[in-house]
């Protein structure tokens, strides 16, 4: 961590275009040649660095977003290559979250209104001399090509006034003025934790054509988030615009699930050879509306860029039922266009926020899926600093911009004032708990250990005398597929039969954690308000004959899984899922809240093949509709697209939202059989329990101990065949249907079972 002696500094006029900021040094003489040359850097806003003409790095969007009060994240990079004797340090800002519009009622700079940057170039020399060079005073400040810039709007770059002569030395531009220092508390900086935001790929157009409306559209196969890098020439003061969506309706591009986020940017041409890359906004899309193209376009013009925080893919599957190969897909596509610094709710709309609720439920799929723990843990930090401030509370969004948003504007909120809410809130505890599952390091619990223990504590002062959490506003079964598309709260399961199992789930992980870390006192007190809890669920909420109230396929699952009802009440709990499920023609019944564990509480109840029909249904609502549809990622709404091809009439629609994604968890464990029996796959569970007329599935994940790795066919003559592959260090306790256990070691196996069971 450096020695910090750098200040923020901001442009010491307002500049017509994003501010550059550059610096000129020398380096100093008598010590002989550099050995090292670090630059620390940061922002308020976004930032791009450059040494001598070249960037510093091949990151985007960075700092990103965090929980800016308390936890702004510095870059550090090394740039010995890039030093020359005489050399020129220079930034490009944005807006970024900083200073952009944030959340849905069209305000902006809730953090601040003045773009700066903070960098500190450390050069090493042979004798150990340290040379330093600073943002002060001594910098100077212009105006680029870029003219606007917002994350929700787009951006607009104009060619004409592009130039890379302020990279170097002896540069003395029009327009470039002083800096002054603005205010930052250098105790808040700090390093990622989690990596930072790159471009992932480039994807090429399938199609161009011309709309009904004689709009040029540009179809790029697969919902994605990031931008598209355009290579274009025409006469100058040309313009180009480039507006984004994820769906088409009636032929035309359908914006109107964007809200007030324009999703457009705009190019003028400088006569010569340009390359437009807007690289200070981002978009959710799949398709692009060109407007103003001089001539025709070509192939190589147009180039989707993805952009995601760096994470590397871990888990694998694919199995015999295609569409269930193309759900796992979207689900990919998802965390990829989601995980964008933050664990976003959608990547398009004029939202993006990191909602508490979404992340709850996807966490375990997620885990499986990418090697998510640096990532998340960093947004853990976040949330414990927002936490803190909150007394307790852990807020729906996090970063919790939404408490200047209200602040701002009381009317913009549709919700409440906040406070504890289950599944939301529950993040606190459900997050970390599912990082020490999928990687088994305890640090996690250790450091999210009073975030967690302060979440349960707060709910706890949020009960009803009869120890129910039965008050205050929550989100509850949001978007069961029975509520009416503007009212999404309105779920059939009843609020506090929801947020009371939650609590019992959160009282229970955290008198485990804390028997995991040592803290006797804290587990037996912990270990007696899961206990209370439970007592109140079973008197208030669980008839003589077994029926929960509200009689919702959500409080099943939510009341089986997490183990509130068991013995006799268990069965009969999942006697009536089943028979609630059957009842629903094997349709989705579930939201936010049970969408998670229906299957789960399904197959531990003995109704696997109800598991599977309800995995399989491909009518609306269902996991598969949205597959037949032609959908690339996974939807917010069950029918975010109706049938007949229109878009949700509902004002809140997402293409790309990951959270009822969350069945992929119960693919990887039961279908593909593969799921830890140790914290972090040191010992590895192999059970898979076949169904819905699948024949095969193939499910691989890179664990912190080496590849595991399942297959499975029950196309032979042997019935069930299963494979394991192990690294070493690990073993495996393989259970068949047919009651078949055996343990393997590291290496390859193969056990057979009688039958192909379910």
């Amino acid at each position: 961590m450096p020695d910090w002696s750098a200040a923020l500094i901001v442009p010491g006029s307002e500049l017509d275009g994003a501010p550059l900021l550059r610096r000129e040094l020398t380096l100093d003489t008598g010590h002989g040649e550099v050995t090292a040359a670090v630059l620390h850097a940061t922002a308020h806003g976004v930032y791009e660095a450059f040494l001598n003409g070249r960037p510093v790095s091949d990151e985007v969007l960075s700092p990103g977003w965090s929980a800016y009060e308390w936890r702004l994240r510095y870059r550090s990079h090394d740039v010995t290559d890039l030093l020359e004797p005489t050399s020129v340090l220079g930034f490009a800002l944005g807006h970024g979250w900083w200073a952009g519009r944030l959340g849905w009622n069209g305000g902006r700079g809730y953090y601040g209104s003045e773009l700066g940057v903070l960098a500190q170039l450390e050069i090493t020399f042979a004798d150990g001399h340290v040379q330093r060079v600073v943002t002060d005073e001594d910098w100077t400040a212009g105006p680029s090509a870029v003219l606007a810039d917002d994350l929700y709007d787009g951006q607009t770059v104009d060619a004409r006034r592009y130039s890379d002569a302020w990279l170097r030395p002896g540069f003395a531009g029009e327009g470039w003025t002083g800096v002054r220092t603005g205010e930052r508390d250098l105790a808040t900086l700090t390093p990622y934790v989690g990596p930072p935001v790159r471009r992932q790929a480039d994807i090429a157009p399938v199609r161009t054509w011309t709309s009904p409306a004689g709009a040029t559209l540009v179809d790029f196969g697969q919902n994605l988030v990031g931008w598209v890098r355009v290579r274009v020439s025409g006469p100058a003061g040309t313009e180009v615009t480039l507006r984004h969506a994820e769906v088409l309706e009636h032929d035309e591009l359908g914006v109107r699930p964007l809200r007030s986020a324009l999703a457009t940017d705009h190019f003028v041409l400088s006569g010569g050879e340009d390359v437009f890359e807007p690289t200070f906004t981002f978009h959710g899309f799949r398709y692009a509306e060109v407007q103003g193209w001089p001539g025709e376009l070509a192939d190589g013009d147009l180039t989707a860029v993805v952009v995601s925080s760096d994470l590397e893919r871990t888990g694998e599957f694919s199995c015999s039922h295609p569409l269930l190969g193309r759900l796992h897909e979207n689900a990919v596509w998802g965390t990829v266009g989601n995980f964008l610094d933050v664990p976003t709710d959608c990547p398009q709309r004029d939202e993006r926020l990191g909602w508490t609720g979404d992340i709850a439920a996807f966490t375990p799929s997620a885990a499986f899926l990418f090697d998510v723990e640096p990532f998340l843990r960093d947004w853990l930090r976040d949330l414990a600093a927002e936490q803190q401030a909150a007394d307790g509370m852990v807020a729906f969004v996090i970063p919790d911009v939404l408490k200047y948003v209200t602040k701002d504007d009381p009317e913009a909120s549709a919700f409440p004032d906040p406070d504890s809410t289950a599944v939301w809130s529950d993040a606190a505890v459900w997050v970390p708990w599912a990082l020490w599952q999928a990687y088994g390091d305890l640090s996690v619990l250790a450091d999210q250990y009073d975030s967690m223990t302060a979440h349960v504590r707060r709910v706890e002062t949020l009960t009803s005398p009869t120890g129910l959490w039965d008050t205050g506003f929550q989100f509850g079964d949001w978007l069961d597929p029975t509520a009416p598309p503007e009212n999404p709260i309105l779920a059939k399961a009843d609020n506090g039969v929801v947020a009371t199992a939650c609590l019992y789930r959160s009282a229970t992980l955290v008198a485990e954690t804390a028997g995991l870390l040592g803290r006797s006192e804290d587990q037996a007190h912990f270990a007696e308000v899961a206990a209370r809890t439970r007592a109140a669920f079973l008197e208030h909420y669980v008839g003589a004959d077994g029926r929960i109230t509200s009689d919702a396929v959500t409080v099943y699952a939510l009341a089986i899984v997490f183990g509130v009802v068991e013995g006799e009440q268990r069965r009969l709990a999942g006697e009536r899922l089943a028979a609630l499920v059957d009842e629903g023609g094997y349709h989705i019944q579930t939201g936010f809240a049970g969408t998670p564990f229906v299957t789960d509480a399904l197959t531990t109840t003995g109704h696997l093949d109800a598991a599977y029909r309800l995995l399989l249904q491909e009518e609306c609502p269902s996991w598969l509709y949205p597959v037949t549809m032609g959908a690339t990622t996974i939807w917010e709404r069950w029918d975010s697209m109706l049938p007949d091809g229109t878009i949700n009439p509902g004002q809140m629609t997402s293409f790309n939202h990951y959270a009822l994604g969350a069945v992929v968890d119960w693919m990887h464990r039961t279908l593909g059989g593969l799921a830890p029996l140790e914290p972090g796959y040191a010992k590895v569970l192999v059970a898979p329990q076949p169904g819905g007329g699948i024949t095969w599935a193939k499910t691989a994940l890179q664990t912190r101990h080496g590849r595991v790795a399942v297959s499975w066919s029950t196309e032979g003559a042997e019935g069930l065949v299963v494979d394991v592959e192990l690294p070493e260090g690990v073993s495996a306790l393989v259970r068949l249907p047919d009651g078949t256990e055996r343990e393997v070691g590291a290496g390859t196996s193969r056990v057979a079972a009688a039958t192909a069971g379910a």
